[in-house]
């Protein structure tokens, strides 16, 4: 070796071997926790705001105004008024990744206008459940019985049961038909983070939503009466099984939202009224919530938290809520909800990246008009159920909206006696209780962004929605 090179290479050694000497500290106390955790994309979608396009906390605080808590650990989250559109603060807000049963937001808002009226009655065929998922999470229906529309919807919402899902989609005209509608919705909301695969939120390549659209969506499904009654109820007497000679007799099912019925851990959220939970092993834990405080109503997104403490989801959500109602009036937006297409008065908004996701089919949408399909409501000691008290004017640009304002009160919603007799049959079903599964594999560190996920996983909902299956609805929702 050339006495030169020779020279070289021992410099270099030494400078090496002075680097780990001199600095052992910096080396060992160097925090790699968020090494293993996905980044966002460099480039995102900035519809709303400038500051939404960007990576990382958005938050403008003004004098006075608290500090966003602490120890947040959700990919992507929001927070945002629900009347004004002002988003408070966010992460990642537009970063796509798997909703898990939070789509059931828009799947609702998308075909619930068209099944009317709710008292119509459904007999439901093996084909019609053959579609569901393996693992998915069930509220228990049987081939060859016979349900409401009303019966099908509390199934959606509260038991997040897929198998609701795709009876209702095949009632609507199929499932391509349900997916092909809802993308077309989701543009219209311009809610063009989002791809549409499946309907009930099941893991599917290239199937994906983000914080900002989920609130969008979640916002647009709050005009509609049936909508916020069905997503604020807490418990609802569901129709059994049948058996032959006996009277069809019904079971309780219980809103696996925990910050409407409360668990171990976390209590039910003053002034929550609704809106979906969710769980896959994808996509981790996601929730959207809105709650009233003060004459105030906010919304809230949070996506795949990577603690790993019990109902992280729920939690992060109720401190984010607080911060909001706490911080309203004392921080600058950092961006703003857009309204609806066809609703825009062009008033420019938006930002870079309005354009819908890849993989998207382009539809002209439409946005669906509200009606009316109500629940029975029955006074018992068991459960909590949230009753409308009052009506806020939500104005959306050009438009108003109407959000009504729900608080937790006694009492839980019924069937009415002529659905239970014209669906007649029995329940010897016990209501499987929920227990939090958190997938640490694969949901809070399992690395990638759902558009680059070309395997599709279990919608297996573990606590957050896991709890809808029947006793005799196996499979298990957790894989």
């Amino acid at each position: 070796m050339p006495a030169l090179k020779k020279i070289a290479l021992t410099i270099t050694s030494a400078a090496l071997l002075s680097g780990f000497v001199l600095s052992p500290a910096a080396a060992a106390d160097k925090d790699t926790s968020d090494d293993k955790q996905p980044k966002p994309p460099s480039t995102m979608s900035s519809l709303g705001g400038e500051q939404l396009g960007k990576a990382g906390t958005q938050v403008n605080l003004g004098p006075g105004a608290p500090v966003l808590p602490k120890k947040l650990s959700g990919r992507s989250w929001i927070v945002a008024d629900a009347e004004s559109g002002d988003v408070l603060a966010a992460h990642n807000s537009h970063w796509r990744l798997p909703p898990a049963s939070t789509l059931k937001m828009l799947f609702a808002d998308t075909v619930l206008p068209a099944l009317q009226p709710t008292t119509l009655a459904h007999k439901v065929t093996e084909n019609e459940l053959s579609g569901v998922g393996e693992g998915s999470s069930l509220v228990g229906i049987k081939e060859d019985h016979t349900y409401t529309v009303h019966d099908l919807w509390l199934g959606v919402f509260l038991r997040s049961g897929n198998d609701a899902v795709h009876v209702l989609s095949e009632m609507y005209g199929g499932v391509q038909k349900t997916v092909d509608a809802m993308q077309a919705h989701a543009e219209e909301l311009q809610a063009l983070d989002t791809v549409v695969v499946s309907p009930d939120g099941y893991d599917a390549p290239r199937q994906v939503s983000s914080a900002y659209d989920l609130t969008l969506i979640a916002r647009s499904g709050l005009q509609k009466k049936d909508f916020r009654e069905y997503a604020a109820t807490a418990s609802a007497d569901f129709p059994g099984e049948k058996k032959k000679g006996k009277k069809r007799e019904s079971f309780e099912i219980s809103n696996t939202n925990r910050l409407i019925t409360g668990d171990i851990g976390v209590d039910p959220y003053q002034g929550i009224a609704g809106v979906k939970n969710g769980y896959t092993t994808h996509a981790g834990n996601t929730f959207t919530g809105v709650a009233e405080r003060n004459g105030k109503v906010l919304l809230v997104t949070v996506m795949n938290p990577s603690a790993e403490e019990s109902h992280a989801v729920y939690k992060e959500a109720a401190h984010l809520l607080d911060w909001g109602f706490a911080a309203s009036g004392k921080v600058t937006p950092v961006g703003q909800l857009v309204p609806p297409r066809s609703l825009d008065t062009g008033t420019g908004i938006g930002g870079k990246g309005a354009t819908p996701a890849a993989g998207a089919v382009q539809g002209p949408g439409g946005k669906a008009e509200a009606t009316h399909a109500s629940a029975s409501n029955g006074s018992s000691g068991v459960g909590t159920a949230l009753a409308i008290i009052g009506g806020l004017l939500v104005v959306l640009a050009a438009a108003v909206f109407l959000v009504n304002r729900r608080w937790p009160m006694a009492g839980r919603t019924h069937r009415t006696e002529t659905e239970t007799d014209a669906t007649e049959t029995d329940a010897t079903e016990t209501d499987a209780t929920a227990a939090e599964t958190k997938d640490a594999e694969d949901t809070g560190k399992a690395g990638k962004s759902a558009e680059d996920t070309g395997e599709a996983g279990k919608d297996a909902e573990g606590d957050p929605e896991g709890a809808g299956a029947t006793a005799s609805a196996a499979p298990t929702d957790k894989p």
